[in-house]
Protein backbone atom coordinates (compact mmCIF):
# COMPACT_ATOMS: atom_id res chain seq x y z
CA UNK A 1 0.00 0.00 0.00
CA UNK A 2 1.37 3.28 -1.22
CA UNK A 3 2.13 5.69 1.75
CA UNK A 4 0.64 8.88 1.53
CA UNK A 5 2.24 12.25 3.35
CA UNK A 6 0.95 15.89 4.11
CA UNK A 7 4.14 17.18 3.40
CA UNK A 8 6.90 16.09 1.52
CA UNK A 9 9.85 18.16 1.93
CA UNK A 10 12.78 17.56 -1.21
CA UNK A 11 16.34 18.59 0.72
CA UNK A 12 17.29 17.70 4.40
CA UNK A 13 19.57 20.75 4.98
CA UNK A 14 19.33 23.24 7.35
CA UNK A 15 16.19 25.06 5.79
CA UNK A 16 14.65 21.73 4.37
CA UNK A 17 14.96 19.55 7.85
CA UNK A 18 13.49 22.84 9.71
CA UNK A 19 10.42 22.76 7.57
CA UNK A 20 10.07 18.80 7.85
CA UNK A 21 9.70 19.21 11.81
CA UNK A 22 7.82 22.68 11.85
CA UNK A 23 5.07 20.89 9.37
CA UNK A 24 5.26 17.71 12.14
CA UNK A 25 4.93 20.49 14.93
CA UNK A 26 1.66 21.33 13.58
CA UNK A 27 0.27 18.00 12.99
CA UNK A 28 1.38 17.05 9.60
CA UNK A 29 2.83 13.56 8.56
CA UNK A 30 5.85 14.44 7.08
CA UNK A 31 8.45 12.58 4.92
CA UNK A 32 11.79 14.23 3.92
CA UNK A 33 13.80 12.77 0.19
CA UNK A 34 17.68 13.27 0.77
CA UNK A 35 19.69 11.92 -1.78
CA UNK A 36 22.92 12.78 0.35
CA UNK A 37 23.50 13.06 4.13
CA UNK A 38 21.43 14.10 6.39
CA UNK A 39 21.97 17.88 7.17
CA UNK A 40 22.73 19.09 3.86
CA UNK A 41 25.82 21.26 2.14
CA UNK A 42 25.78 23.10 5.57
CA UNK A 43 26.81 20.60 7.62
CA UNK A 44 28.44 18.12 5.69
CA UNK A 45 30.65 20.42 3.27
CA UNK A 46 30.36 23.89 4.40
CA UNK A 47 29.52 25.82 7.78
CA UNK A 48 30.50 22.81 10.43
CA UNK A 49 33.44 21.43 8.91
CA UNK A 50 35.07 24.99 7.96
CA UNK A 51 34.68 25.85 11.39
CA UNK A 52 35.93 22.74 13.00
CA UNK A 53 39.20 23.99 10.67
CA UNK A 54 38.94 27.47 12.08
CA UNK A 55 38.41 26.49 15.52
CA UNK A 56 41.77 24.33 15.46
CA UNK A 57 43.99 27.26 14.01
CA UNK A 58 42.25 29.52 16.31
CA UNK A 59 44.15 27.44 18.56
CA UNK A 60 47.34 27.68 16.89
CA UNK A 61 47.40 31.56 16.28
CA UNK A 62 46.60 31.69 20.26
CA UNK A 63 49.69 29.49 20.54
CA UNK A 64 51.67 31.57 18.49
CA UNK A 65 50.67 33.93 20.50
CA UNK A 66 51.15 32.84 23.96
CA UNK A 67 53.88 34.39 24.75
CA UNK A 68 53.06 37.70 24.36
CA UNK A 69 50.65 36.60 27.20
CA UNK A 70 53.13 35.63 29.31
CA UNK A 71 53.11 32.00 28.88
CA UNK A 72 55.57 29.84 26.89
CA UNK A 73 54.75 26.59 25.39
CA UNK A 74 56.47 24.12 22.97
CA UNK A 75 54.54 22.88 19.61
CA UNK A 76 55.53 19.69 18.40
CA UNK A 77 53.68 20.92 14.85
CA UNK A 78 50.43 20.58 13.17
CA UNK A 79 48.83 17.30 12.98
CA UNK A 80 46.69 17.86 9.97
CA UNK A 81 45.43 14.14 10.00
CA UNK A 82 44.29 14.46 13.29
CA UNK A 83 42.28 17.78 12.71
CA UNK A 84 40.50 16.53 9.86
CA UNK A 85 39.50 14.00 11.69
CA UNK A 86 38.25 15.82 14.57
CA UNK A 87 36.16 17.66 12.13
CA UNK A 88 34.95 15.01 10.77
CA UNK A 89 33.90 13.53 14.47
CA UNK A 90 31.89 16.78 15.14
CA UNK A 91 30.12 16.44 11.10
CA UNK A 92 28.99 12.76 12.23
CA UNK A 93 28.02 13.52 15.02
CA UNK A 94 25.76 16.48 14.59
CA UNK A 95 24.45 14.40 11.42
CA UNK A 96 23.28 11.79 13.44
CA UNK A 97 21.78 14.41 15.72
CA UNK A 98 19.10 15.78 12.87
CA UNK A 99 18.22 11.80 12.02
CA UNK A 100 17.76 11.92 16.24
CA UNK A 101 15.44 14.79 15.86
CA UNK A 102 13.16 13.63 12.51
CA UNK A 103 12.85 10.46 14.24
CA UNK A 104 11.67 12.17 17.48
CA UNK A 105 8.78 13.94 15.22
CA UNK A 106 7.61 10.62 13.29
CA UNK A 107 9.11 11.76 9.96
CA UNK A 108 10.61 9.21 7.57
CA UNK A 109 13.78 9.86 5.46
CA UNK A 110 13.27 8.85 2.22
CA UNK A 111 16.47 8.33 0.23
CA UNK A 112 16.94 8.58 -3.03
CA UNK A 113 16.95 11.25 -5.91
CA UNK A 114 13.51 13.22 -6.38
CA UNK A 115 12.03 14.68 -9.23
CA UNK A 116 8.62 15.47 -10.62
CA UNK A 117 6.55 13.49 -12.75
CA UNK A 118 3.96 16.08 -12.75
CA UNK A 119 2.86 18.98 -10.54
CA UNK A 120 1.22 16.01 -8.01
CA UNK A 121 3.57 13.37 -8.06
CA UNK A 122 7.37 12.72 -7.60
CA UNK A 123 8.99 10.05 -8.52
CA UNK A 124 12.25 8.77 -6.16
CA UNK A 125 14.13 6.04 -7.40
CA UNK A 126 11.24 3.25 -8.05
CA UNK A 127 8.83 5.18 -6.15
CA UNK A 128 6.47 7.61 -6.78
CA UNK A 129 5.10 9.66 -4.14
CA UNK A 130 1.50 11.88 -4.51
CA UNK A 131 2.10 15.53 -3.48
CA UNK A 132 -0.57 16.92 -0.98
CA UNK A 133 2.33 19.86 -0.28
CA UNK A 134 6.07 19.70 -1.14
CA UNK A 135 8.90 21.95 -0.05
CA UNK A 136 12.22 22.27 -2.63
CA UNK A 137 15.00 22.68 -0.64
CA UNK A 138 17.49 21.14 -2.51
CA UNK A 139 20.46 23.99 -1.36
CA UNK A 140 23.27 24.70 -3.93
CA UNK A 141 26.65 23.22 -5.25
CA UNK A 142 29.80 25.37 -6.29
CA UNK A 143 29.73 27.54 -8.94
CA UNK A 144 31.73 26.75 -11.79
CA UNK A 145 34.84 29.06 -14.03
CA UNK A 146 34.35 28.28 -17.32
CA UNK A 147 37.27 27.07 -19.21
CA UNK A 148 38.87 25.66 -16.01
CA UNK A 149 38.82 21.52 -15.21
CA UNK A 150 38.50 20.97 -11.77
CA UNK A 151 39.74 18.10 -11.40
CA UNK A 152 38.85 17.63 -7.52
CA UNK A 153 42.21 16.73 -6.40
CA UNK A 154 44.63 19.85 -7.55
CA UNK A 155 42.20 22.28 -8.76
CA UNK A 156 39.46 22.16 -6.19
CA UNK A 157 36.13 23.13 -4.85
CA UNK A 158 35.40 24.08 -1.37
CA UNK A 159 33.97 20.42 -1.09
CA UNK A 160 36.60 18.84 -2.21
CA UNK A 161 39.41 21.10 -0.13
CA UNK A 162 37.44 18.74 2.87
CA UNK A 163 39.11 15.79 1.99
CA UNK A 164 42.96 17.47 1.57
CA UNK A 165 45.24 15.02 3.35
CA UNK A 166 48.07 17.03 3.94
CA UNK A 167 48.38 20.34 3.78
CA UNK A 168 49.57 22.35 0.71
CA UNK A 169 53.07 24.14 0.55
CA UNK A 170 51.19 26.88 -1.46
CA UNK A 171 47.64 27.53 -2.50
CA UNK A 172 45.81 29.71 -4.81
CA UNK A 173 42.16 30.73 -4.26
CA UNK A 174 40.15 32.14 -7.06
CA UNK A 175 37.94 34.56 -5.22
CA UNK A 176 38.18 36.87 -2.83
CA UNK A 177 34.68 36.29 -1.50
CA UNK A 178 33.38 34.77 2.37
CA UNK A 179 34.48 31.07 0.82
CA UNK A 180 37.71 31.90 -0.48
CA UNK A 181 38.56 34.00 2.41
CA UNK A 182 37.70 31.96 5.27
CA UNK A 183 39.36 28.88 3.89
CA UNK A 184 42.46 31.73 2.88
CA UNK A 185 42.75 32.24 7.00
CA UNK A 186 42.63 29.07 7.45
CA UNK A 187 45.87 27.86 5.52
CA UNK A 188 47.91 30.78 6.35
CA UNK A 189 47.77 29.92 9.74
CA UNK A 190 48.66 25.99 9.01
CA UNK A 191 51.95 27.64 6.85
CA UNK A 192 50.55 27.16 3.50
CA UNK A 193 51.99 30.25 1.23
CA UNK A 194 48.21 31.91 0.18
CA UNK A 195 46.78 34.13 -2.37
CA UNK A 196 43.98 35.30 -3.54
CA UNK A 197 42.90 36.39 -6.95
CA UNK A 198 39.77 38.39 -6.88
CA UNK A 199 37.84 39.82 -10.41
CA UNK A 200 36.82 42.98 -8.81
CA UNK A 201 38.50 45.99 -7.10
CA UNK A 202 38.01 44.43 -3.63
CA UNK A 203 37.69 41.30 -2.08
CA UNK A 204 33.97 41.14 0.41
CA UNK A 205 32.40 43.46 -2.24
CA UNK A 206 29.39 43.27 -0.96
CA UNK A 207 30.17 44.12 2.49
CA UNK A 208 30.99 47.67 4.21
CA UNK A 209 33.58 49.04 2.43
CA UNK A 210 35.89 50.24 5.16
CA UNK A 211 35.41 46.39 7.07
CA UNK A 212 36.48 45.14 3.23
CA UNK A 213 39.64 47.14 2.95
CA UNK A 214 40.52 46.61 6.88
CA UNK A 215 40.58 43.15 6.63
CA UNK A 216 42.79 43.07 3.22
CA UNK A 217 45.08 45.02 4.98
CA UNK A 218 45.51 42.63 7.88
CA UNK A 219 45.60 39.78 5.51
CA UNK A 220 48.11 40.99 3.67
CA UNK A 221 50.24 41.95 7.22
CA UNK A 222 50.01 38.24 7.52
CA UNK A 223 51.39 37.40 4.29
CA UNK A 224 48.63 36.48 2.07
CA UNK A 225 49.21 37.69 -1.48
CA UNK A 226 45.76 38.99 -2.46
CA UNK A 227 45.16 40.53 -6.06
CA UNK A 228 42.43 42.21 -6.83
CA UNK A 229 40.60 43.50 -10.31
CA UNK A 230 42.27 40.33 -11.78
CA UNK A 231 41.36 37.75 -13.66
CA UNK A 232 42.60 34.15 -14.35
CA UNK A 233 43.22 33.35 -18.30
CA UNK A 234 44.48 29.52 -17.77
CA UNK A 235 45.47 27.20 -15.90
CA UNK A 236 47.66 24.40 -16.58
CA UNK A 237 48.61 21.19 -14.21
CA UNK A 238 52.20 19.51 -14.97
CA UNK A 239 54.31 17.43 -13.35
CA UNK A 240 52.56 18.02 -10.10
CA UNK A 241 52.50 21.57 -10.30
CA UNK A 242 49.70 24.17 -11.24
CA UNK A 243 50.64 26.84 -13.76
CA UNK A 244 48.08 30.19 -13.58
CA UNK A 245 48.28 32.60 -15.54
CA UNK A 246 46.32 35.84 -14.54
CA UNK A 247 45.86 39.35 -16.00
CA UNK A 248 45.45 42.39 -13.19
CA UNK A 249 46.34 46.49 -14.21
CA UNK A 250 50.22 45.39 -14.19
CA UNK A 251 49.61 42.75 -17.31
CA UNK A 252 49.68 38.99 -17.22
CA UNK A 253 51.32 37.29 -14.34
CA UNK A 254 52.35 33.96 -13.86
CA UNK A 255 51.82 31.49 -10.49
CA UNK A 256 53.15 28.45 -9.91
CA UNK A 257 51.39 26.40 -6.94
CA UNK A 258 50.49 22.87 -5.43
CA UNK A 259 47.21 23.34 -5.25
CA UNK A 260 44.41 25.46 -6.46
CA UNK A 261 40.84 26.39 -5.09
CA UNK A 262 38.13 27.44 -7.28
CA UNK A 263 35.66 29.70 -4.76
CA UNK A 264 34.04 31.51 -6.85
CA UNK A 265 30.36 31.13 -5.26
CA UNK A 266 27.43 28.86 -5.45
CA UNK A 267 24.59 28.26 -7.94
CA UNK A 268 20.91 26.69 -6.59
CA UNK A 269 21.13 23.12 -7.11
CA UNK A 270 18.01 22.58 -9.90
CA UNK A 271 19.23 20.17 -12.25
CA UNK A 272 17.41 16.66 -12.12
CA UNK A 273 14.61 17.69 -10.24
CA UNK A 274 12.17 17.61 -13.25
CA UNK A 275 11.12 21.31 -12.26
CA UNK A 276 9.38 21.58 -16.04
CA UNK A 277 7.04 18.47 -15.46
CA UNK A 278 5.24 20.69 -12.79
CA UNK A 279 5.40 23.56 -14.43
CA UNK A 280 7.79 25.62 -11.99
CA UNK A 281 8.77 28.26 -13.19
CA UNK A 282 12.67 29.46 -12.17
CA UNK A 283 14.76 33.04 -13.45
CA UNK A 284 18.03 33.73 -13.55
CA UNK A 285 18.61 30.16 -12.00
CA UNK A 286 16.42 30.29 -9.31
CA UNK A 287 13.08 29.27 -8.27
CA UNK A 288 10.76 32.00 -7.76
CA UNK A 289 8.22 32.26 -4.90
CA UNK A 290 5.84 34.78 -3.32
CA UNK A 291 5.97 35.85 0.50
CA UNK A 292 4.69 32.45 1.42
CA UNK A 293 7.39 30.62 -0.37
CA UNK A 294 4.74 29.12 -2.09
CA UNK A 295 6.37 28.73 -6.40
CA UNK A 296 3.46 29.77 -9.42
CA UNK A 297 2.08 26.20 -8.85
CA UNK A 298 -0.26 25.91 -5.57
CA UNK A 299 0.88 23.94 -2.75
CA UNK A 300 4.53 23.63 -4.07
CA UNK A 301 6.59 25.48 -2.16
CA UNK A 302 10.82 26.36 -1.98
CA UNK A 303 12.94 27.25 0.43
CA UNK A 304 16.91 28.42 1.25
CA UNK A 305 19.55 28.66 -1.83
CA UNK A 306 17.36 27.36 -4.54
CA UNK A 307 15.64 30.65 -4.90
CA UNK A 308 18.35 32.79 -4.39
CA UNK A 309 20.77 35.00 -2.46
CA UNK A 310 22.18 35.25 0.38
CA UNK A 311 22.96 31.73 0.92
CA UNK A 312 22.74 31.29 4.37
CA UNK A 313 21.38 28.62 6.46
CA UNK A 314 20.06 30.54 9.17
CA UNK A 315 18.02 32.37 5.93
CA UNK A 316 17.05 28.74 4.65
CA UNK A 317 15.55 27.80 8.45
CA UNK A 318 13.41 30.66 8.46
CA UNK A 319 12.22 30.53 4.81
CA UNK A 320 11.68 26.67 5.83
CA UNK A 321 9.53 27.57 9.10
CA UNK A 322 7.36 30.25 6.89
CA UNK A 323 7.04 27.64 4.27
CA UNK A 324 5.93 24.71 6.49
CA UNK A 325 3.23 26.88 8.25
CA UNK A 326 1.89 27.67 5.25
CA UNK A 327 1.83 24.10 3.66
CA UNK A 328 0.01 23.29 6.96
CA UNK A 329 -2.78 25.88 6.59
CA UNK A 330 -1.81 28.85 8.48
CA UNK A 331 -0.49 32.19 7.16
CA UNK A 332 3.05 33.36 7.26
CA UNK A 333 5.10 35.62 5.25
CA UNK A 334 8.62 35.97 4.90
CA UNK A 335 10.53 39.06 6.44
CA UNK A 336 14.15 39.75 5.38
CA UNK A 337 14.54 43.16 6.18
CA UNK A 338 16.50 42.18 8.86
CA UNK A 339 19.38 39.48 8.19
CA UNK A 340 22.53 38.85 9.58
CA UNK A 341 25.82 37.47 7.69
CA UNK A 342 28.85 36.26 9.49
CA UNK A 343 32.33 35.55 7.74
CA UNK A 344 34.47 33.25 10.20
CA UNK A 345 37.95 34.91 8.79
CA UNK A 346 40.47 36.30 11.18
CA UNK A 347 39.77 38.68 12.04
CA UNK A 348 35.85 37.59 11.91
CA UNK A 349 33.49 39.85 10.03
CA UNK A 350 29.82 40.30 10.67
CA UNK A 351 26.73 42.68 9.61
CA UNK A 352 23.31 43.41 9.60
CA UNK A 353 21.07 45.66 7.89
CA UNK A 354 22.50 48.46 5.25
CA UNK A 355 26.16 49.81 4.94
CA UNK A 356 27.18 53.01 4.31
CA UNK A 357 26.85 52.78 0.31
CA UNK A 358 23.51 51.19 0.75
CA UNK A 359 22.07 53.59 2.43
CA UNK A 360 22.95 56.54 0.48
CA UNK A 361 22.10 54.60 -2.92
CA UNK A 362 18.24 54.20 -1.16
CA UNK A 363 18.47 58.24 -0.54
CA UNK A 364 19.20 58.01 3.25
CA UNK A 365 21.01 61.09 4.75
CA UNK A 366 23.18 59.24 7.64
CA UNK A 367 25.14 59.83 9.75
CA UNK A 368 28.11 57.29 11.12
CA UNK A 369 29.57 56.20 14.43
CA UNK A 370 32.67 54.15 14.98
CA UNK A 371 34.62 52.39 17.77
CA UNK A 372 38.05 50.64 17.46
CA UNK A 373 38.57 47.36 19.61
CA UNK A 374 42.10 49.52 20.80
CA UNK A 375 39.82 51.45 22.85
CA UNK A 376 38.18 48.46 24.17
CA UNK A 377 39.74 47.25 27.94
CA UNK A 378 38.21 43.48 26.99
CA UNK A 379 39.57 43.30 23.78
CA UNK A 380 43.11 44.43 24.93
CA UNK A 381 43.53 42.18 27.35
CA UNK A 382 42.69 39.46 24.78
CA UNK A 383 45.19 40.58 22.50
CA UNK A 384 42.73 41.25 19.83
CA UNK A 385 42.62 45.20 19.26
CA UNK A 386 42.30 44.92 15.07
CA UNK A 387 38.68 46.28 14.29
CA UNK A 388 36.18 48.22 14.90
CA UNK A 389 32.24 48.61 15.48
CA UNK A 390 30.59 50.64 12.79
CA UNK A 391 26.92 52.16 13.06
CA UNK A 392 25.36 53.38 9.76
CA UNK A 393 22.08 56.15 11.27
CA UNK A 394 19.13 57.93 9.62
CA UNK A 395 20.50 61.71 9.95
CA UNK A 396 17.20 62.45 10.07
CA UNK A 397 15.17 60.03 12.41
CA UNK A 398 18.33 58.51 14.53
CA UNK A 399 17.33 55.57 13.57
CA UNK A 400 19.87 52.67 13.55
CA UNK A 401 20.29 51.41 9.80
CA UNK A 402 22.56 49.26 9.83
CA UNK A 403 25.90 48.01 12.19
CA UNK A 404 28.99 46.21 11.24
CA UNK A 405 31.66 44.90 12.94
CA UNK A 406 35.36 44.00 12.29
CA UNK A 407 37.26 42.21 15.20
CA UNK A 408 37.48 39.73 18.21
CA UNK A 409 33.76 37.51 18.07
CA UNK A 410 31.83 39.85 15.45
CA UNK A 411 29.94 37.17 14.84
CA UNK A 412 28.36 36.18 17.91
CA UNK A 413 28.18 40.38 19.10
CA UNK A 414 25.89 40.67 15.36
CA UNK A 415 23.15 38.81 17.37
CA UNK A 416 22.53 42.40 19.32
CA UNK A 417 23.37 44.21 16.74
CA UNK A 418 20.25 42.73 14.71
CA UNK A 419 17.66 42.92 17.73
CA UNK A 420 18.41 46.59 18.06
CA UNK A 421 18.04 47.01 13.98
CA UNK A 422 15.08 44.79 13.87
CA UNK A 423 13.40 46.78 17.00
CA UNK A 424 14.31 49.89 14.80
CA UNK A 425 16.11 51.48 17.79
CA UNK A 426 17.51 54.99 17.78
CA UNK A 427 21.25 55.52 18.53
CA UNK A 428 20.15 57.32 21.41
CA UNK A 429 18.09 54.68 22.94
CA UNK A 430 20.82 51.65 21.77
CA UNK A 431 23.31 54.43 23.84
CA UNK A 432 21.58 54.17 26.83
CA UNK A 433 21.09 50.14 27.38
CA UNK A 434 23.80 49.50 29.97
CA UNK A 435 26.45 47.03 28.35
CA UNK A 436 27.78 45.41 31.15
CA UNK A 437 32.10 46.28 31.46
CA UNK A 438 34.53 45.05 30.70
CA UNK A 439 32.88 43.44 27.43
CA UNK A 440 33.13 43.33 23.85
CA UNK A 441 29.97 44.19 23.35
CA UNK A 442 30.60 47.92 25.14
CA UNK A 443 31.93 48.35 21.73
CA UNK A 444 28.48 48.42 20.12
CA UNK A 445 27.04 51.24 22.76
CA UNK A 446 30.44 53.20 22.07
CA UNK A 447 29.92 53.34 18.50
CA UNK A 448 25.95 54.35 19.37
CA UNK A 449 27.12 56.97 21.26
CA UNK A 450 30.12 58.15 18.73
CA UNK A 451 26.83 58.76 15.97
CA UNK A 452 26.41 62.01 17.83
CA UNK A 453 30.23 62.19 18.63
CA UNK A 454 29.40 61.69 22.30
CA UNK A 455 31.49 58.62 22.80
CA UNK A 456 33.17 58.46 26.15
CA UNK A 457 35.57 56.11 25.47
CA UNK A 458 37.13 58.10 22.64
CA UNK A 459 39.63 61.42 22.89
CA UNK A 460 36.86 64.80 21.73
CA UNK A 461 36.62 64.18 18.10
CA UNK A 462 38.84 67.52 17.24
CA UNK A 463 41.69 65.50 18.94
CA UNK A 464 41.03 62.45 17.08
CA UNK A 465 43.71 60.96 14.44
CA UNK A 466 42.98 58.81 11.34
Amino acid sequence: MKKEFDVLVIGAGPGGYTAAIRAAQLGGRVAIIEKGDLGGTCLNKGCIPTKSLIASVHVLDWLKKAEEFGIKVETKGVDFSAIMARQEKIVKQLRNGVGVLLKSYGIEVIKGRASFISPSEIKVEDNTFNIQKCIIATGSIPSPIPGIDIDGENIMTSDDILELGQIPSSLLIIGGGVIGLEFACIFQVLGTKVMVIEALPRILPGEDRELSRMLERILKSKGIDIKTSARVKEMTYTNSEIEITFESANGLDKVVVEKALVATGRKPCLQELGLEHAGIVCEGGRIVVDEKMETNIKGIYAIGDVVGTPFLAHKACAEGMVAAENAMGKHATIDYKVIPGCIFTLPEIASVGLNEDEARERGYEIKIGKFPFMASGKAMTMGEKNGFVKIVADKETDKILGIHIIGPHATELINGAALAVKLECTTAELDRFLFPHPTLSEAIGQAALDVHKRATDLPKAKFRHG
